[in-house]
């Protein structure tokens, strides 16, 4: 290591299988949140998040779906507001989430954006986010697109989310709900199935050292230069 003059190595650790797994697996079933992107009365994202519900509560996780109805507008209200407060525990809650906006003008729709900018990057000294899984989701009015999608996993790059490489895209989704508002059998409905079977299966992965998984050598640096910092400063 002494060709890498720049490195600081009190904080330079090498990855290794048994860091990797040395916690013991958790045994509660995985809890997954879900968004969608409409307050239309038949939201057919709220449809497919419906679905994609069920699916993960038969392979075994629990799962809530919050509903924007009353979220106010980023920084319009105080975070303390309820509806806020409602996503954030949710959020804070789960180990998982699924995002699933319709496209609309080419992009995801104001309420998905809302939800997504109402999550604070930090929560004190919490990231919400940070080293949870992620499967995204849209559906279209007309043939298939995967702008809305692509929107989201940049997103979800930004919240620092494990972001799964299976998504789904729904076109022209009005024509793929029957009469009682469930999926119809096509292979849109099976990449759905195929998205929530990995979805399961990363967090499973994921879910006991995701700590491990998202800690960074700059940020292990940082804190050190900080802590020295404040142990050396004189009393005032």
């Amino acid at each position: 290591m002494n060709d890498i003059p720049n490195l600081d190595k009190n904080c330079f650790q090498i990855p290794t299988p048994d860091a990797v797994f040395r916690d013991k697996p958790s045994l509660h079933k995985p809890r997954i949140l879900l968004l969608y992107g409409s307050l239309r009365a038949r939201s057919f994202s709220r449809l497919v998040v419906q679905e994609s519900a069920r699916l993960l509560e038969a392979m075994g996780a629990e799962t809530r779906i919050f509903h924007a109805d009353g979220l106010p507008l980023p920084d319009s209200e105080d975070a303390d507001h309820p509806k806020v407060q409602e996503l954030r525990n949710l959020v804070s809650w789960s180990e998982g989430m699924v995002w699933c906006s319709p496209e609309r003008h080419g992009a995801m729709t104001g309420i998905m954006k809302a939800q997504i900018d109402w999550i604070p990057l930090s929560l004190g000294a919490v990231r919400p986010t940070q080293g949870k899984t992620l499967a995204v989701m849209q559906v279209c009015g007309g043939s298939q697109s995967f702008n809305a999608v692509n929107q989201l996993r940049v997103l979800g790059r930004w919240m620092r989310m494990v972001t799964i490489p299976n998504q789904s895209s729904v076109p022209k989704a009005f024509l793929e709900f029957d009469d009682n508002d469930r999926m119809k059998p096509s292979g849109y409905y099976d990449r759905i199935v195929d998205v929530m079977e990995e979805l399961v299966k990363f967090t499973f992965l994921t879910r006991d050292r995701s700590d491990y998984l998202v800690d960074r050598y700059s940020e292990r640096k940082e804190s050190a230069e900080a802590l020295m910092k404040r142990v050396n400063q004189r009393d005032m």
